[in-house]
Parts: C-alpha cells; sequence; structure tokens
C-alpha cells in the first residue's frame, strides 16, 4: 500500500534544512505570551536569537495542522490538530530527543521511525513513540475526524530529574507505538490542558511537563516498565479492560454493575479500586471521556451542539453544556472558538 520507508531516501526524512513555516520560539518568550482568541496560552512564534529553528514536526499539507505551544526550561511541547478527512504526513529529525504521543485512529496509513520497523497499527490511542536526538521521525495518517496529537521535545532526559544526581542519561533507544501506563496518563492531562490553556494555568502544566520528563527517565531506566502497584487499586490488565470497554461505549450509559463484572469484582469493591486507580469514580471519568470526544467534535463546524450531544449520549443540549463547563471549565462554544 506505501512504499517501504528504506525506499523513500529523500522523501520522509530529507528535512535538515531550515524549514521555512513558522514554528514556536524555544525556550521561554522573550517578550509577554500571546493568547488567541479562545485564551489559550501560545508561545511566541519565530526564531531564536541565535538563529536556530525551534523544534517542530513538520506537517504536509502544511494548512492542515493547528499548533498550540508551550515552552519550559529544556523542554518543548506542541499540540497538533488536523480536522477532516484528509491524508496528512508527519516529519522530524532534530537535535532533540521526540516524545509523539496519541493520534486518534486512522482509516489508513504508517508510522516509522528511523532503526525499526514500520507499523500500519490504525488505533493510535494511549500509543506512543520515541525518538532520540538526531533519529528521523515518518508518520502518514488518513483519518475520517479530528486528531490531535502531542508532541514533546526534550533537551536531555537524565540528570536533572533522575532519582539520583549521578544517573545520567540513561541508554535512549528508539520505540515505535508503545504503550506505558504512566507517561500516557501524565500526557492525556497535558494534552487536555493545552486544548484550553489559560495564564492560571501555566505554572500545573510545567509541573506536568516535568513529570511527563521524569516518567520517560524511569522508562529508559527500567524503573518502571510496569504502573506503580496502587493499594487499594486496578491491577494493570483491569485498568485495560475497564477503559478500553469505557471507550468502546463512550456514549452509552455504562453501569457499575457491568464494569465491575468485566473484572471479576463486586460493584463495592469494584469502585473503592475504581477510584483509587484512576482518581474519580467511575461515572464521573465516564463523563470526562465523554467530553474529551466532545472536545475533538467541536473542531468540526459542521456539526452543530444539539448533535455533538447527542452524538455522545447526552439527553439534550443543556445538559451537554453543563457538564462541558464542569469538567473542562469552559462552555462548549467558547472552547469551539479557540479553534480560530
Amino acid at each position: 500500500m506505501f512504499p517501504s520507508p528504506t525506499a523513500r531516501s529523500a522523501h520522509p526524512l530529507d528535512i535538515d534544512k531550515p524549514r521555512t513555516h513558522h514554528v514556536s520560539r524555544w525556550g521561554r518568550p522573550t517578550g509577554p505570551a500571546r493568547f488567541d482568541s479562545g485564551q489559550r496560552l501560545v508561545a511566541r512564534h519565530g526564531f531564536r536569537s541565535d538563529g536556530e529553528i525551534a523544534p517542530s514536526v513538520e506537517v504536509i499539507p502544511s494548512n492542515a495542522a493547528r499548533r498550540s505551544t508551550f515552552s519550559t526550561n529544556g523542554v518543548f511541547a506542541e499540540l497538533i490538530r488536523t480536522g477532516g478527512a484528509q491524508q496528512v504526513e508527519y516529519r522530524y529529525r532534530g537535535r532533540f530527543h521526540l516524545l509523539v504521543c496519541g493520534g486518534g485512529i486512522r482509516n489508513d496509513g504508517e508510522s516509522w521511525v528511523e532503526g525499526l520497523p514500520r507499523s500500519t497499527m490504525r488505533d493510535l490511542r494511549r500509543r506512543l513513540t520515541f525518538v532520540p536526538a538526531g533519529s528521523g521521525y515518518y508518520e502518514q495518517r488518513h483519518q475520517s475526524g479530528p486528531a490531535p496529537t502531542l508532541y514533546v521535545y526534550f533537551c536531555q532526559v537524565g540528570s536533572a530529574i533522575g532519582p539520583t544526581s549521578s544517573a545520567g542519561e540513561p541508554e535512549l533507544r528508539p520505540r515505535l507505538l508503545f504503550e506505558d501506563f504512566a507517561l500516557s496518563a501524565t500526557a492525556m492531562k497535558l494534552q487536555s490542558l493545552m486544548e484550553s490553556l489559560t495564564e492560571d494555568e501555566r505554572d500545573y502544566i510545567d509541573a506536568l511537563i516535568n513529570v511527563l520528563k521524569a516518567e520517560l527517565f524511569r522508562y529508559y531506566r527500567g524503573e518502571r516498565t510496569t504502573p506503580p502497584p496502587i493499594a487499594g487499586g486496578l491491577a494493570a490488565w483491569q485498568q485495560k479492560v475497564v477503559s478500553d470497554f469505557i471507550e468502546a461505549n463512550i456514549s452509552s450509559q455504562v453501569s457499575v454493575t457491568a464494569l465491575a463484572a468485566l473484572v471479576r469484582l463486586s460493584p463495592y469493591h469494584f469502585c473503592r479500586s475504581f477510584k483509587a486507580s484512576f482518581g474519580v469514580p467511575p461515572h464521573r471519568y465516564h463523563v470526562i471521556r465523554r467530553i474529551e470526544r466532545a472536545k475533538q467534535l467541536l473542531s468540526d463546524p459542521s456539526l452543530s451542539m444539539t448533535e455533538i450531544g447527542g452524538l455522545l449520549g447526552f439527553s439534550d443540549s443543556a445538559s451537554f453544556s453543563a457538564s462541558f463547563r464542569r469538567v473542562a471549565r469552559v462552555s462548549p462554544t467558547q472552547h469551539q472558538r479557540s479553534f480560530g
């Protein structure tokens, strides 16, 4: 279906020359931050004072991407959203390590990191890809709906936040579409914040980026190959079964009894264990996931609020708006305006 990456000698990764499209400034902006119409914090665009272009994934076609960016010491985060039925390509090779988080469900396409076999996996949700500095990354997707993807660039992953001051930089090997519970959970929080970021949340997102950096360090040091045990919480397989079931039934009413039966627990024990693992009760988690899906649907101007609410199982637009505001802290209309 697609030519093999090795056959594209100059196609996906011949991108070392300076790019002309606008990218976000590396490091903290020298001037005041800019806000778009949705009050999302966006780093100033342009070049560093030394003339070096900031790290950024190239998107083809370039007009398919809407970018929200945030920078802090040593780390640069970029949320790239594409919408509509189209084929989009993503390319990167740079001096910074890159962590790719998510990407929705694609109808067709492939992913490739230099040194690894390509993958045609379709469900990219909760999947992670790590591209060491200097390595090439190429992805092609054909999707029928919005596909927000988080890209996080690191100067280094090592000693600054390692478990000991002498830990140093771990051996960073390329990884393609892997799973790690701790990394995915932090990345999902970061992506959610960057979709409607305000100045008041700057310190919180700073902290989340540091946590993501620490989780990545621990992953490569081999200190967290599985989710850490949580006293009284669900086992890793139970968390996956329950979260996958909720995603598959996002617009339906899901009873606690049904969820508990999936993981062979009593409803009472299940509710306690679920909250210990996910931080919120099952019903609240289901609502949060509905609102995250609603954020994606709101990028489609052809859908009305009533239609979106109906697609996600809300009884009417009023209950949809109220739930959206409680979770996202802005109204659906305000969030929709952030897409420009």
